[in-house]
């Protein structure tokens, strides 16, 4: 009886024990749990690689270092190990007891108790934020150590030079977007008989365009990827350029170019990230100068395009009266060449392996670094040297999957994706104004607005400037007639720049010939006739007509001002637009001419700032060339000709190179690879 009462109660003690073994693995499964579904969301990053090594798959994962050059830690999956030992202790000795306390089969008087318990182990699946954003940031910091370490070791050779002349090809596709809309102005307006207004509009509408896009691009290179967000903005650019040469109307066109330039605006926050991603620190600098280069070239290639193809207008054809093709629509349809050229370029070139790295995928970052490292090694005669990093730090994600099973529908899918996308795009553009960035972001935000406004401000200006020393130089020559009579005279020869006054005219003909800048006041035409007629800035004030045929011109009443018609009669008015100065086209050329000067005046700023951006800084660089460039500006007050306006923009211009230069690579490494892009187009969008 002693023995049966010793074994009940030794029984019992094992029964209890076993229980109170239970409950502690209950207290210890939410967190494993937690522990598991961030095991599996990290499974993939966290892989060691032993190259020509074979070793057994528990050995790899129990073997992983942990240092501080970037090697994965791996105290989680022991801390989860060692939950596996403890929380199954016992399981042997008593299935029945265990898995009605650990597998969790309901039981009548328990349910209460777990329900709780779940809903304890539910809440403990998610991560306080404040921890995680921690452990990202730490992350990026090993990272960053250890990233540069391997671009050193791929060095600096063939691989970023081919990279460097594709980005390249597409920073010029943005310079020559600048200029496309300014070139063709004095042209388009003939063809749209644009107003002043609507000119205005035309003008402003590419860097209306290039704002919206800084929403757009900036966030989703940091989502989607460098390359992929630059192909895609390339290719809209390309395409509505291209569609912007054939469309007749203005309201087409002026849409065409909007969404042109939308994207556009993606092409210099991309390419510098993308360009900067691949360059070691003590090349960066340098070589994004050099990298600048490209706008120029694009604003040389704009210039000299539009120089030998719109003066051209027998490079035209016409469809009827409704459909027309004129050589300053060859001029937009070349300007597209570029983003098409950089389009096929860029598809042969790998994506970031920062961004891969910031996005937790190793091994396509691995495997790219490696090219980087081949190429440049077999370019430099050493193919025999082995690419040594065998695992490099990437950044802790956060869990975004959501199984939304079989039987959704496609398209609430692609809503939750995109809504999704949209969510964490604006959540990466306001990051840049979180505490830690926030004074910086103020701060480029004033440099970049005050810098675009100079530049960009004294672009549009300087153009009526010249316009405004033509127009004075043009007035000047003007021939003044006073009370002139003319009988029985044929006009047929063009009449230019002159003042008729009290003048009387009888039984004249003026007939297939053009009027600029002419003006007749207090004059009399008396049996007079006037036919196949094209004026320009001409008017007729306080004038009378008597007896007056106007047949085919388009001398319309607009231009009769004050004027007295007696027994007068239009016939066949001529229909087009009606231009009020006859200077455009000599101002066009000049437009072409001071456009190319400028942007070859740049030449000479970026080779200096290339050369010396590493050796005196970025602060210092962008402080004493902002200083020159507001001499030359000051300068610029006092000019009263033609060619010493010019020289000073030159000036201007060549100076003002190296400040926007520094002011790139200085955006470039003030924010994290994450945020870069965003900051940049906010900034950019700030100064537009």
């Amino acid at each position: 009886m002693d023995d049966d009462g010793r074994y009940r109660d030794g029984r019992s003690d094992f029964i209890r024990g076993a229980k109170d073994i239970a409950k502690v693995a209950k207290k210890r499964v939410g967190k494993k749990v937690g522990r598991g579904v961030d095991k599996m969301a990290d499974e993939y990053t966290k892989r060691s690689y032993r190259r020509f090594e074979e070793e057994d798959d528990d050995d790899d994962y129990a073997s992983v270092p942990s240092n501080d050059s970037g090697y994965y830690r791996n105290d989680s999956r022991a801390n989860d190990d060692e939950g596996h030992s403890d929380s199954t202790e016992g399981h042997d000795e008593d299935d029945e007891i265990y898995e009605g306390e650990y597998q969790g089969i309901p039981r009548a008087d328990s349910d209460k108790a777990g329900g709780m318990d779940s809903t304890v182990a539910q809440a403990q699946q998610f991560r306080d934020l404040s921890a995680y954003e921690g452990e990202r940031k730490k992350d990026q910091e090993e990272l960053a150590q250890q990233y540069e370490t391997i671009l050193q070791e791929c060095g600096h050779g063939k691989f970023q030079w081919m990279l460097y002349f594709v980005l390249g090809l597409a920073l010029m596709a943005d310079g020559v977007e600048i200029f496309v809309v300014g070139f063709v102005l004095p042209s388009a307006e003939k063809d749209m008989c644009l107003s002043e207004p609507n000119k205005g509009m035309l003008g402003l509408i590419v860097y209306l365009g290039m704002m919206v896009g800084a929403f757009v691009w900036g966030g989703l290179a940091d989502r989607i990827g460098r390359r992929q967000t630059l192909l895609i903005s390339l290719s809209i650019n390309s395409v509505f350029a291209f569609f912007s040469s054939f469309v007749q109307g203005y309201s087409s066109f002026l849409f065409c170019r909007l969404v042109s330039g939308v994207g556009i605006g993606g092409s210099i926050p991309i390419v510098f990230s993308y360009y900067s991603e691949f360059l070691a620190q003590e090349k960066r600098g340098e070589h994004l100068s050099w990298l600048c280069m490209f706008w120029m070239i694009g604003g040389i290639y704009a210039s000299a395009m539009a120089w030998a193809i719109i003066p051209h207008y027998g490079w035209s054809f016409q469809m009827g009266s409704a459909y027309q093709f004129h050589s300053w629509r060859v001029f937009v349809l070349v300007c597209a060449f570029p983003s098409v050229v950089a389009i096929c370029a860029l598809t042969t070139m790998p994506e970031s392996p920062r961004w891969y790295l910031e996005n937790g995928k190793h091994d396509e970052a691995w495997m790219i670094l490696k090219q980087v490292h081949d190429t440049n090694m077999r370019a430099k005669g050493y193919p025999e040297r082995v690419f040594s990093v065998t695992t490099i730090k990437t950044v802790k994600q956060m869990d975004e999957l959501l199984d939304m099973g079989d039987g959704a529908a496609w398209y609430v899918k692609w809503r939750l994706k995109l809504t999704t996308l949209f969510h964490q795009v604006w959540k990466n553009f306001q990051a840049v104004f979180s505490p830690e960035y926030r004074r910086t972001t103020y701060m480029m935000m004033a440099v970049w607005f005050s810098m675009s406004f100079s530049y960009y401000g004294l672009t549009v200006w300087f153009p009526d400037m010249i316009k405004y020393l033509q127009k004075q130089e043009y007035a000047s020559r003007t021939k003044v007639f006073v009370k002139e009579r003319v009988d029985h005279v044929t006009f047929n020869f063009t009449l230019e720049n002159q003042v008729h006054r009290q003048g009387k005219y009888f039984n004249d003909k003026f007939m297939n010939l053009k009027m600029k800048s002419m003006v007749f006041e207090d004059s009399l035409f008396e049996e007079c006739y006037f036919e196949d007629i094209t004026s320009s800035n001409t008017f007729f004030k306080n004038c009378t007509f008597i007896a007056t045929l106007f047949y085919n011109t388009d001398l319309f009443k607009y231009r009769l001002i004050n004027c007295k018609l007696t027994n007068s009669t239009f016939l066949h008015n001529k229909e087009g637009c009606l231009l009020s100065d006859i200077s455009d086209e000599n101002n066009a050329y000049m437009v072409y001419f001071v456009s190319f000067l400028g942007t070859l005046a740049v030449l000479p700023g970026n080779i200096v700032s290339a050369l010396l951006m590493d050796k005196i800084g970025r602060l210092r660089m962008l402080a004493g060339s902002s200083v020159i460039s507001c001499i030359s500006c000051f300068f610029l007050s006092f000019g009263n000709s033609e060619s010493a306006m010019i020289a000073l923009l030159c000036l201007f211009g060549g100076i003002s190179i190296a400040s926007w230069n520094a002011l790139d690579v200085l955006t470039v490494e003030l924010y994290p690879s994450d945020k870069r892009i965003a900051a940049i187009r906010r900034l950019e969008t700030e100064a537009e």
